[in-house]
């Protein structure tokens, strides 16, 4: 590179043919010999079991169908909970025996507290609903024999 200044002129630059072609190389090297970025990996597919308590997004972390667990962690009491997709309450348990719940697709989320692990089901969403739980006059049935023992003076 050639700097040339006439008298009480401005200076001019003369950039020889080798010195264009090193610059032009230099600055666009960067952008010719750039790598792609590597794609996100895929996220993991939906799984069929639940081990840990939590709140499980249906379709995303865990897949719909019927799911079920041998009951509570010892000394506790298993919590269950399914939400739709407005964020109301489906249905939900709290149990210390075995359970059973059918998670719909339709459902947005599944909770669960201090259970078993959960397994789906063989049948996935072709199970039959489980029973449902049993309901005040049952209970009250079940009562009566240890209520109709007792002794005392009747009212």
């Amino acid at each position: 590179m050639k700097v040339t200044r006439p008298p009480g002129g401005l200076a001019s630059v003369a950039v020889t043919p080798a010195v264009a072609v090193l610059t032009a190389g230099f600055l666009g090297a960067g952008i010719a010999s750039a790598e792609p970025e590597p794609s996100p990996a895929p996220a993991p597919a939906p799984a069929s079991t639940i081990d840990k308590d939590g709140t499980y997004k249906i379709g995303v972390d865990i897949l719909p169908g019927t799911y079920t667990s041998s009951g509570p962690i010892p000394d506790s009491a298993c919590y269950w909970k399914r939400t739709g997709g407005d964020g109301k309450l489906v249905d939900n348990a709290l149990t210390k025996k075995p359970a059973s719940v059918r998670i719909e697709a339709t459902d947005a989320s599944f909770t669960t507290n201090e259970c078993q692990t959960w397994t789906l089901s063989a049948c996935g969403t072709a199970c039959p609903p489980p029973p449902p739980p049993p309901g005040p006059l049952e209970i009250l049935g079940q009562l009566t024999p240890m209520l109709g023992a007792a002794k005392g003076p009747k009212p």
